[in-house]
C-alpha cells in the first residue's frame, strides 16, 4: 500500500489528535496548550529527548535509531499555530475559540509529524537521530527564525532539515516539489504621505495628501510591469489605506500598508529601492513628503538541489513517480521555514489536500485522509536517509 501499514493502522489516532488541535487553536507564540499536548504525546512514545521552550514555545523531540554507529541527525519540521479567522463550518470539532481557527492546516501538519514520531519510536529501524521540530509562530511571527537563533541546529546536531505543507486542489496521495525557490520572500511596507491639510473647498491652499497617495499607488503597480525583467516573478500590493475623517477636510496625512513578494534576493532589493524612489519623488513633485518603512519579512524559501532530489525520490518510492511533481511552479506565498533552509541544506515539499477550500479561508479544513501519506513520507525519509548498516 502507498502508506506504511503500521501508520495506516493508527490513522484514526492521528485524526483524533488533529481534531483536538483544531478545536483549540492558538496564535503565534501563544501556543502553550498545543506545545504541551505535543510534548506530552512525544513523551508517551518514549522519545529519547523532549525539549520545550526552543524559540520561546517550540518543542523538539529526538528519537535515536537502533543503529549506534552514526552521529548523524535529520530534522523534520511541523508548524503549530493557527490564524485570527472566525471559523464558519459547523464541524463536530470546530474551533472553540472565537476569532481563531486552524485555517492553514497546521493542526494536520502537527498530527502528521506526531504520527511519524509514534512509528519511529516503535520501530527505530535507522542509524542516527530523528529530530522532530514543532515550531510556533509561522503565521507572521518568525518562529522558524526564533528556533534557529535559539541554537536549534547546533544543539541537536541537525545536518539537514525538511518541511511540508498541504495544498488544496492537489489530489490526496500526491506530492510536489522543485529545486531552488519554491515560495516567495515577503516584506511588509508602510508608506506615509505628509501633505498640508486644509478645507476641501480651498484646495489651492493645501497639498492634497490623498491625491499624492493615489499617484503613488498607481506608480507602484508599474514596478513589476515596467522595471523587472518579464521572466522574473514579483508582487507589489497596497492593501490598506487610512486618510481623513470628514467629507470636507483635506487630510494632512495618508498612511498606506502593503506587501511585496519576490523569488530572489536581487529582485527583492531592486523593488525595495524602487518603492523608496517613487514615494519620495512623487511626493516631492507635489510639494509633499513621503517615507517608507519596512516591517516583518521572510526570506525566499529556497530548496537545495541534492536534498530536493532525495525527498522527491523518497516520495516516489512511497506513492509512485507519477504521483510526485518534481518541477512544481513556485508559489508567491511565504514561509519562515526559509530560515531553517538558510542554516542547513534541506527541502520543502507540498502534499495534496484534495478538494478543499483554499488556505486562510473560513471554510478551510485539513483533509484527514492526507495524514497517513505525510506521516509515511516523514518515516521513510528518516529510514532512507539514516539507513542501518548490515
Amino acid at each position: 500500500m502507498p502508506v506504511l501499514e503500521r501508520i495506516h493502522a493508527f490513522a484514526d489516532t492521528m485524526t483524533a489528535w488533529r481534531h483536538d488541535l483544531h478545536a483549540h487553536p492558538e496564535l503565534l507564540y501563544d501556543v502553550d496548550r498545543t506545545a504541551g499536548f505535543v510534548a506530552e504525546t512525544l513523551r508517551s512514545f518514549g522519545c529519547d529527548e523532549v525539549v520545550t521552550g526552543i524559540g520561546r514555545t517550540g518543542v523538539v523531540g529526538v528519537i535515536r535509531g537502533r543503529g549506534r554507529s552514526s552521529n548523524r541527525a535529520i530534522g523534520l519540521r511541523a508548524d503549530m499555530d493557527a490564524l485570527p479567522i472566525q471559523e464558519v463550518r459547523d464541524l463536530p470539532y470546530r474551533s472553540t475559540v472565537p476569532g481563531k481557527m486552524h485555517a492553514c492546516g497546521h493542526d494536520g501538519h502537527t498530527a502528521m509529524l506526531l504520527g511519524a514520531a509514534k512509528y519511529l519510536a516503535e520501530t527505530r529501524d535507522f542509524d542516527g537521530a530523528a529530530v522532530l521540530i514543532f515550531q510556533p509562530a509561522e503565521e507572521g511571527g518568525g518562529g522558524g527564525e526564533a528556533m534557529v537563533d535559539d541554537g536549534l541546529m547546533e544543539r541537536f546536531g541537525v545536518e539537514s532539515v525538511y518541511g511540508m505543507h498541504n495544498i488544496p486542489g492537489m489530489a490526496v496521495g500526491t506530492f510536489a516539489i522543485r529545486p531552488g525557490p519554491i515560495m516567495a520572500s515577503t516584506d511588509r511596507f508602510t508608506v506615509t504621505i505628509e501633505g498640508r491639510g486644509g478645507h476641501a473647498a480651498l484646495p489651492q491652499n493645501a497639498v492634497d495628501s490623498v491625491l499624492v497617495a493615489s499617484h503613488v499607488i498607481i506608480a507602484l503597480q508599474s514596478i513589476v510591469s515596467r522595471n523587472l525583467d518579464p521572466v522574473q516573478s514579483a508582487v507589489v500590493s497596497v492593501c490598506a489605506l487610512e486618510a481623513g475623517e470628514a467629507f470636507n477636510v483635506l487630510p494632512q496625512t495618508v498612511t498606506m500598508r502593503g506587501t511585496m513578494r519576490t523569488l530572489s534576493q536581487a529582485v527583492r532589493s531592486q523593488i525595495k529601492a524602487r518603492i523608496e524612489t517613487l514615494v519620495a519623488e512623487i511626493a516631492g513633485g507635489f510639494g509633499a513628503r513621503g517615507r517608507v518603512e519596512y516591517g516583518a519579512s521572510y526570506p525566499v524559501t529556497e530548496n537545495h538541489p541534492a536534498e530536493t532530489d532525495f525527498m522527491a525520490g523518497v516520495a516516489a518510492a512511497l506513492v509512485g513517480g507519477e504521483n510526485v511533481d518534481r518541477a512544481v511552479a513556485p508559489m508567491m506565498t511565504a514561509e519562515d521555514f526559509s530560515y531553517m533552509l538558510g542554516r542547513r541544506p534541506g527541502a520543502y515539499m507540498f502534499i495534496g489536500n484534495g478538494d478543499s477550500a483554499s488556505l486562510h479561508h473560513p471554510h478551510y479544513d485539513f483533509n484527514d485522509a492526507a495524514a497517513p501519506y505525510g506521516a509515511s513520507l516523514w518515516a521513510r525519509l528518516i529510514e532512507t536517509g539514516l539507513p542501518r548498516s548490515a
